[in-house]
Protein backbone atom coordinates (compact mmCIF):
# COMPACT_ATOMS: atom_id res chain seq x y z
CA UNK A 1 0.00 0.00 0.00
CA UNK A 2 1.43 3.61 -0.85
CA UNK A 3 2.61 5.84 2.46
CA UNK A 4 1.60 9.00 1.90
CA UNK A 5 4.47 11.31 1.69
CA UNK A 6 4.47 14.00 4.40
CA UNK A 7 4.46 17.04 1.34
CA UNK A 8 1.20 17.60 0.05
CA UNK A 9 3.51 20.03 -2.29
CA UNK A 10 4.68 17.07 -3.84
CA UNK A 11 3.01 15.85 -7.00
CA UNK A 12 3.69 13.00 -9.60
CA UNK A 13 2.18 13.07 -12.81
CA UNK A 14 2.21 9.99 -15.38
CA UNK A 15 1.75 10.50 -19.06
CA UNK A 16 1.49 7.64 -21.58
CA UNK A 17 4.47 5.89 -22.04
CA UNK A 18 5.12 3.82 -19.26
CA UNK A 19 2.30 3.97 -16.92
CA UNK A 20 3.53 1.07 -14.80
CA UNK A 21 7.06 2.26 -14.13
CA UNK A 22 4.97 5.51 -12.82
CA UNK A 23 3.46 3.72 -10.45
CA UNK A 24 6.32 1.87 -9.34
CA UNK A 25 7.87 5.70 -8.51
CA UNK A 26 5.00 6.79 -7.16
CA UNK A 27 4.99 3.67 -4.79
CA UNK A 28 8.31 4.20 -3.91
CA UNK A 29 7.52 8.48 -3.26
CA UNK A 30 4.88 7.43 -1.48
CA UNK A 31 1.99 9.08 -3.31
CA UNK A 32 -0.80 8.57 -5.45
CA UNK A 33 -0.35 9.75 -9.33
CA UNK A 34 -1.80 12.54 -9.75
CA UNK A 35 -5.12 13.15 -12.58
CA UNK A 36 -4.35 14.03 -16.00
CA UNK A 37 -6.51 13.37 -19.20
CA UNK A 38 -4.64 12.92 -22.46
CA UNK A 39 -6.36 12.38 -25.49
CA UNK A 40 -6.21 13.70 -28.95
CA UNK A 41 -8.35 15.65 -31.35
CA UNK A 42 -9.36 13.43 -34.24
CA UNK A 43 -6.61 14.61 -36.46
CA UNK A 44 -4.00 12.79 -34.05
CA UNK A 45 -2.88 16.49 -32.25
CA UNK A 46 -2.64 15.86 -28.33
CA UNK A 47 -4.71 17.14 -25.76
CA UNK A 48 -3.61 17.69 -21.92
CA UNK A 49 -5.61 18.57 -19.53
CA UNK A 50 -4.74 18.36 -15.31
CA UNK A 51 -7.66 17.66 -14.03
CA UNK A 52 -6.25 19.27 -10.28
CA UNK A 53 -5.06 21.62 -8.89
CA UNK A 54 -0.85 22.10 -8.75
CA UNK A 55 -0.74 26.00 -8.03
CA UNK A 56 2.70 26.20 -5.80
CA UNK A 57 3.40 22.85 -5.86
CA UNK A 58 6.64 21.00 -7.03
CA UNK A 59 5.68 18.78 -10.43
CA UNK A 60 7.71 15.61 -11.15
CA UNK A 61 6.75 14.79 -14.80
CA UNK A 62 7.37 11.17 -15.41
CA UNK A 63 7.87 9.90 -19.35
CA UNK A 64 10.27 8.07 -21.71
CA UNK A 65 10.67 8.88 -24.85
CA UNK A 66 10.23 6.08 -26.74
CA UNK A 67 8.61 4.66 -29.47
CA UNK A 68 6.12 6.24 -30.73
CA UNK A 69 9.25 8.91 -30.19
CA UNK A 70 7.49 11.88 -31.55
CA UNK A 71 4.20 11.60 -29.64
CA UNK A 72 6.03 10.88 -26.61
CA UNK A 73 8.16 13.97 -26.43
CA UNK A 74 5.48 15.77 -28.04
CA UNK A 75 3.17 15.38 -25.01
CA UNK A 76 5.98 15.60 -22.84
CA UNK A 77 6.68 19.25 -24.23
CA UNK A 78 2.10 20.20 -23.98
CA UNK A 79 2.50 18.53 -20.16
CA UNK A 80 5.24 20.91 -19.22
CA UNK A 81 3.59 24.00 -20.62
CA UNK A 82 -0.03 22.97 -19.35
CA UNK A 83 1.47 23.11 -15.53
CA UNK A 84 3.75 26.43 -16.64
CA UNK A 85 0.30 28.00 -17.09
CA UNK A 86 -1.01 26.12 -14.29
CA UNK A 87 1.62 28.19 -11.69
CA UNK A 88 3.79 25.27 -10.81
CA UNK A 89 6.17 25.63 -9.09
CA UNK A 90 8.99 24.05 -10.48
CA UNK A 91 8.36 21.91 -13.03
CA UNK A 92 10.92 18.23 -12.78
CA UNK A 93 10.49 16.18 -15.91
CA UNK A 94 11.62 12.37 -15.30
CA UNK A 95 13.22 10.66 -18.68
CA UNK A 96 14.06 7.38 -17.69
CA UNK A 97 15.10 6.63 -21.53
CA UNK A 98 16.21 9.91 -23.27
CA UNK A 99 15.20 9.75 -27.02
CA UNK A 100 16.77 11.21 -29.87
CA UNK A 101 20.28 10.93 -27.90
CA UNK A 102 22.26 9.24 -30.93
CA UNK A 103 22.52 12.16 -33.05
CA UNK A 104 24.69 14.28 -30.04
CA UNK A 105 27.62 15.72 -32.30
CA UNK A 106 28.05 15.92 -36.09
CA UNK A 107 29.91 12.93 -37.19
CA UNK A 108 28.95 13.59 -40.98
CA UNK A 109 28.47 16.92 -42.82
CA UNK A 110 25.28 18.56 -42.64
CA UNK A 111 23.99 16.16 -39.83
CA UNK A 112 21.80 17.61 -36.98
CA UNK A 113 22.46 17.19 -33.56
CA UNK A 114 19.27 16.02 -32.01
CA UNK A 115 19.84 15.19 -28.32
CA UNK A 116 21.11 19.38 -28.52
CA UNK A 117 17.56 20.12 -29.94
CA UNK A 118 15.61 18.23 -27.65
CA UNK A 119 17.31 20.00 -24.86
CA UNK A 120 16.59 23.11 -25.95
CA UNK A 121 12.83 21.94 -26.42
CA UNK A 122 12.47 21.50 -23.51
CA UNK A 123 13.83 23.98 -21.46
CA UNK A 124 11.91 26.46 -24.13
CA UNK A 125 8.71 24.54 -22.93
CA UNK A 126 10.01 25.48 -19.45
CA UNK A 127 11.12 22.72 -17.51
CA UNK A 128 13.19 23.16 -14.02
CA UNK A 129 15.26 19.98 -14.16
CA UNK A 130 15.68 16.89 -15.50
CA UNK A 131 16.02 13.41 -13.95
CA UNK A 132 17.33 10.88 -16.48
CA UNK A 133 18.87 7.22 -16.42
CA UNK A 134 22.03 6.25 -17.99
CA UNK A 135 22.09 8.97 -21.27
CA UNK A 136 23.83 7.54 -24.61
CA UNK A 137 26.83 9.78 -23.70
CA UNK A 138 27.89 11.69 -20.72
CA UNK A 139 28.29 15.06 -22.14
CA UNK A 140 24.40 15.47 -23.07
CA UNK A 141 23.88 17.17 -19.57
CA UNK A 142 26.22 19.82 -20.81
CA UNK A 143 23.45 20.45 -23.74
CA UNK A 144 21.17 21.60 -20.88
CA UNK A 145 21.44 25.46 -18.89
CA UNK A 146 19.01 23.61 -16.47
CA UNK A 147 20.52 21.14 -13.48
CA UNK A 148 20.41 17.35 -14.62
CA UNK A 149 20.38 14.63 -12.55
CA UNK A 150 21.90 11.28 -14.31
CA UNK A 151 21.39 7.96 -12.75
CA UNK A 152 23.20 5.09 -13.46
CA UNK A 153 21.46 1.37 -13.93
CA UNK A 154 25.22 -0.57 -13.66
CA UNK A 155 24.45 -1.07 -9.89
CA UNK A 156 21.13 -2.33 -10.45
CA UNK A 157 21.97 -4.63 -13.28
CA UNK A 158 25.47 -5.45 -11.76
CA UNK A 159 23.26 -6.26 -8.31
CA UNK A 160 21.40 -9.04 -10.43
CA UNK A 161 24.76 -10.80 -11.56
CA UNK A 162 25.93 -10.33 -7.99
CA UNK A 163 22.80 -12.03 -6.87
CA UNK A 164 22.93 -15.58 -8.86
CA UNK A 165 27.02 -15.69 -8.19
CA UNK A 166 28.13 -14.70 -11.26
CA UNK A 167 31.54 -12.59 -10.54
CA UNK A 168 34.57 -13.00 -9.48
CA UNK A 169 37.62 -14.08 -11.71
CA UNK A 170 35.35 -16.36 -13.55
CA UNK A 171 33.66 -13.36 -15.12
CA UNK A 172 34.40 -10.88 -17.76
CA UNK A 173 32.64 -7.59 -18.63
CA UNK A 174 32.75 -6.99 -22.33
CA UNK A 175 32.48 -3.63 -24.15
CA UNK A 176 30.83 -4.64 -27.61
CA UNK A 177 32.43 -1.54 -28.93
CA UNK A 178 35.09 0.59 -27.58
CA UNK A 179 32.76 3.83 -26.97
CA UNK A 180 31.36 1.45 -23.76
CA UNK A 181 34.46 1.18 -22.07
CA UNK A 182 33.75 3.33 -19.51
CA UNK A 183 30.54 1.56 -18.89
CA UNK A 184 31.95 -2.06 -18.87
CA UNK A 185 34.67 -1.15 -16.13
CA UNK A 186 31.99 0.32 -13.73
CA UNK A 187 30.36 -3.09 -14.05
CA UNK A 188 33.72 -5.21 -13.60
CA UNK A 189 34.09 -2.67 -10.67
CA UNK A 190 30.72 -3.83 -8.99
CA UNK A 191 30.93 -7.83 -10.15
CA UNK A 192 35.44 -7.56 -9.20
CA UNK A 193 36.16 -9.36 -12.33
CA UNK A 194 37.99 -8.14 -15.60
CA UNK A 195 37.35 -6.68 -18.90
CA UNK A 196 37.55 -7.36 -22.74
CA UNK A 197 36.58 -5.34 -25.45
CA UNK A 198 35.17 -6.21 -28.96
CA UNK A 199 37.19 -4.41 -31.54
CA UNK A 200 34.54 -4.54 -35.07
CA UNK A 201 36.31 -3.97 -38.33
CA UNK A 202 34.24 -3.55 -41.50
CA UNK A 203 37.13 -4.35 -44.23
CA UNK A 204 35.23 -2.65 -47.33
CA UNK A 205 31.61 -1.37 -47.51
CA UNK A 206 29.00 -4.60 -47.55
CA UNK A 207 31.49 -6.97 -46.04
CA UNK A 208 30.48 -8.22 -42.94
CA UNK A 209 32.56 -7.08 -39.91
CA UNK A 210 35.60 -8.27 -38.81
CA UNK A 211 35.52 -9.14 -34.71
CA UNK A 212 38.75 -9.05 -32.95
CA UNK A 213 37.89 -9.83 -29.21
CA UNK A 214 40.54 -7.76 -26.79
CA UNK A 215 41.06 -9.58 -23.26
CA UNK A 216 40.83 -13.36 -22.29
CA UNK A 217 37.47 -15.26 -22.44
CA UNK A 218 38.41 -18.59 -23.08
CA UNK A 219 36.25 -20.33 -20.51
CA UNK A 220 35.08 -17.61 -18.66
CA UNK A 221 31.24 -16.50 -18.47
CA UNK A 222 31.37 -13.24 -20.25
CA UNK A 223 28.53 -10.47 -19.87
CA UNK A 224 28.17 -7.49 -22.24
CA UNK A 225 26.86 -4.68 -21.11
CA UNK A 226 25.46 -1.28 -23.38
CA UNK A 227 23.28 1.45 -22.90
CA UNK A 228 20.80 0.31 -24.86
CA UNK A 229 20.02 -2.16 -27.48
CA UNK A 230 17.78 -0.91 -30.29
CA UNK A 231 17.81 -3.41 -32.93
CA UNK A 232 20.38 -5.63 -31.48
CA UNK A 233 22.37 -6.04 -34.49
CA UNK A 234 25.83 -5.43 -32.36
CA UNK A 235 25.16 -7.35 -29.22
CA UNK A 236 24.25 -10.03 -31.06
CA UNK A 237 27.04 -10.45 -33.20
CA UNK A 238 29.36 -10.17 -30.42
CA UNK A 239 27.95 -12.93 -28.59
CA UNK A 240 28.50 -14.75 -31.21
CA UNK A 241 31.78 -13.88 -31.73
CA UNK A 242 32.49 -14.15 -27.81
CA UNK A 243 31.32 -17.90 -28.49
CA UNK A 244 33.53 -18.87 -31.55
CA UNK A 245 36.59 -17.31 -28.94
CA UNK A 246 35.56 -20.39 -26.41
CA UNK A 247 33.29 -18.17 -23.55
CA UNK A 248 31.82 -20.50 -21.71
CA UNK A 249 28.15 -18.50 -21.18
CA UNK A 250 27.39 -15.23 -22.62
CA UNK A 251 24.60 -13.17 -21.13
CA UNK A 252 24.15 -9.23 -21.71
CA UNK A 253 22.44 -6.82 -19.97
CA UNK A 254 21.54 -2.89 -21.01
CA UNK A 255 19.46 0.10 -19.64
CA UNK A 256 17.19 0.78 -22.05
CA UNK A 257 15.52 -2.23 -24.26
CA UNK A 258 14.89 -0.55 -27.42
CA UNK A 259 14.10 -3.48 -29.06
CA UNK A 260 13.05 -1.89 -32.59
CA UNK A 261 12.81 -3.96 -35.86
CA UNK A 262 14.14 -7.45 -35.93
CA UNK A 263 15.74 -7.16 -32.28
CA UNK A 264 13.38 -10.17 -30.85
CA UNK A 265 14.51 -12.63 -33.53
CA UNK A 266 18.32 -12.17 -33.34
CA UNK A 267 18.19 -12.20 -29.66
CA UNK A 268 16.17 -15.83 -30.25
CA UNK A 269 18.94 -16.94 -32.60
CA UNK A 270 21.97 -15.33 -30.81
CA UNK A 271 24.09 -17.10 -28.36
CA UNK A 272 23.16 -14.75 -25.46
CA UNK A 273 21.33 -16.95 -22.97
CA UNK A 274 20.01 -14.44 -21.18
CA UNK A 275 18.89 -10.40 -21.80
CA UNK A 276 19.02 -8.53 -18.56
CA UNK A 277 16.97 -4.99 -18.86
CA UNK A 278 15.17 -2.29 -16.97
CA UNK A 279 12.06 -1.25 -17.69
CA UNK A 280 12.81 2.39 -18.43
CA UNK A 281 11.37 1.57 -21.84
CA UNK A 282 8.01 -0.34 -21.43
CA UNK A 283 8.21 -4.08 -23.17
CA UNK A 284 4.74 -5.24 -24.62
CA UNK A 285 3.92 -8.89 -24.19
CA UNK A 286 4.88 -9.75 -27.65
CA UNK A 287 8.77 -8.68 -26.95
CA UNK A 288 8.68 -10.38 -23.53
CA UNK A 289 10.55 -13.88 -24.57
CA UNK A 290 12.10 -16.06 -22.43
CA UNK A 291 15.58 -14.72 -22.84
CA UNK A 292 14.67 -11.41 -21.75
CA UNK A 293 14.35 -10.28 -17.83
CA UNK A 294 13.37 -7.10 -16.94
CA UNK A 295 14.29 -5.25 -13.19
CA UNK A 296 12.62 -2.41 -12.18
CA UNK A 297 14.52 1.55 -11.82
CA UNK A 298 11.11 2.42 -9.87
CA UNK A 299 13.09 2.34 -6.71
CA UNK A 300 15.97 3.90 -7.80
CA UNK A 301 14.07 6.77 -9.47
CA UNK A 302 11.47 7.19 -6.32
CA UNK A 303 15.01 7.76 -4.26
CA UNK A 304 16.18 10.24 -6.48
CA UNK A 305 12.85 12.07 -6.71
CA UNK A 306 12.70 12.36 -3.12
CA UNK A 307 16.32 13.55 -2.52
CA UNK A 308 15.94 16.17 -4.88
CA UNK A 309 12.48 17.03 -3.24
CA UNK A 310 14.50 17.35 0.09
CA UNK A 311 17.37 19.55 -1.22
CA UNK A 312 19.64 15.61 -0.43
CA UNK A 313 22.59 14.66 -2.59
CA UNK A 314 22.01 11.63 -5.50
CA UNK A 315 24.99 10.60 -5.54
CA UNK A 316 24.78 7.91 -2.89
CA UNK A 317 22.35 6.29 -5.53
CA UNK A 318 25.29 5.48 -7.64
CA UNK A 319 26.40 2.82 -5.13
CA UNK A 320 23.18 1.58 -3.47
CA UNK A 321 22.04 -2.17 -3.66
CA UNK A 322 18.37 -2.01 -5.17
CA UNK A 323 16.52 -5.21 -5.48
CA UNK A 324 16.22 -6.34 -8.50
CA UNK A 325 12.17 -6.98 -8.73
CA UNK A 326 11.72 -10.05 -10.71
CA UNK A 327 11.40 -13.62 -9.55
CA UNK A 328 13.54 -15.31 -11.90
CA UNK A 329 16.97 -16.71 -11.08
CA UNK A 330 19.57 -16.91 -13.88
CA UNK A 331 19.75 -21.19 -15.07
Amino acid sequence: MTQNYSDPKLKLFALSSNRPLAEEIAKDVGVELGDVAVTKFSDGEIRINIEESIRGDHVYVIQSTSAPVNDNLMETLIMIDALKRASAKTINVVIPYYGYARQDRKARSREPITAKLVANMLTAAGAHRILTLDLHASQIQGFFDIPVDHLLGASLLANYFLDNGLCGDDVVVVSPDHGGVTRARKMAEFLKSSIAIIDKRRPKANVSEVMNIVGNVEGKTCVLIDDMIDTAGTITLAANALKDAGAKHVYACGTHPVLSGPAIERLENSAIEKLIVTDSIYLPEEKQIDKILQVSVGELLGDAIKRIHENKSVSPLFEKKFVAHSEETIE
